[in-house]
């Protein structure tokens, strides 16, 4: 699995109105791109001073499917959308593997399986 994840920084002066618009536009794209496994995204909530504004997490099968993904023309709307409001966007895209380390050594048999089940989910093959 392929881990996007992109933070964004908006410009000075961008409305409430602006950023509803680019939620809606997000929203709309797991409809209209097969490729996206998972998909959220938000405002930040923290707000501290290395804070982006906003952040977005998708996850896909595979290299593949996100360049499919990158490539699609309603992603490109989206990002013509992101170079008009923000000032800064940065992105990383990482294959990730759930380690042993990750899981919880001691604790109720409640969170184990807890744990367990998260770990289960991320396993489960797409199209499930």
């Amino acid at each position: 699995m392929i881990s996007h994840i992109v933070a964004m920084s908006f410009k000075a002066g961008v409305t409430a109105a602006q950023i509803e618009g680019l939620e809606r536009q997000l929203d709309a794209l797991p409809n209209a791109i097969v490729e996206i496994h998972s998909y959220e995204f938000g405002k930040d909530l923290v707000r501290s001073p290395r804070s982006y504004d906003f952040g977005l997490v998708a996850i896909f099968a595979n290299l593949e499917s996100l360049q499919r993904y990158q490539s699609h023309p309603e992603h490109l709307k989206v990002l013509a959308t992101i170079g008009q409001i923000c000032q800064s966007v940065v992105t990383v895209d990482f294959e990730y593997a759930t380690l042993k380390s990750q899981q919880p050594s001691t604790g109720a048999q409640s969170d184990q399986d807890g744990w367990q089940a998260i770990l289960d989910h991320n396993r489960k093959p797409q199209g499930d």
